[in-house]
């Protein structure tokens, strides 16, 4: 039997692709955050203080772009006190790693929001660090940084 380069190549370059493959496509982990993510978002411009519980550790810490830090329930205590609503908020480019049971996000952020006691509004440009644990099957935001852009 001849076996030509020809025919070698083809098995050797599949095989080679295939072995990208999972390099390329999103793992399971990967794709859970990218939704607790998306839910964090959709909570922040819904001012839903039972889905930040659900979304957010025990253990959180959350610093805003001017530095302030505030645990668990300072966030959601501020995030829903409703003094000012949401009219556009973004998260662009987000990159997830996860890495064991931990996952980096990182993405940009662009937010308008609109003062409820005088209708003055105010714009955000921010670059946001996020960290979630895999704590049992579920992730939670462990914590989160913003640096002003």
């Amino acid at each position: 039997m001849n076996i030509d380069r020809r025919q070698m190549a083809l098995p050797a370059l599949a095989i080679g692709f295939l072995g990208l493959a999972p390099a390329f496509a999103a793992s399971a982990d990967e794709e859970a955050v990218t939704k607790k993510v998306e839910a964090f978002r959709a909570a922040q411009v819904a001012a839903d203080a039972k889905a930040f519980d659900a979304l957010c550790a025990a253990e959180l810490s959350y610093s805003h772009s001017d530095g302030r830090v505030e645990d668990k329930a300072v966030f959601i205590a501020n995030a829903t006190n409703g003094k000012s609503k949401w009219l556009s908020l973004k998260y662009e480019d987000p990159k997830i790693r996860v890495v064991g049971d931990a996952a980096i996000v990182r993405f940009h952020w662009l937010g308008e929001q609109e003062a409820v006691a005088d209708g003055k509004k105010s714009s955000t440009n921010l670059h946001i660090l996020m960290n979630w644990q895999k704590q049992g099957a579920d992730w939670k935001l462990l914590s989160r940084a913003a640096t002003k852009l």
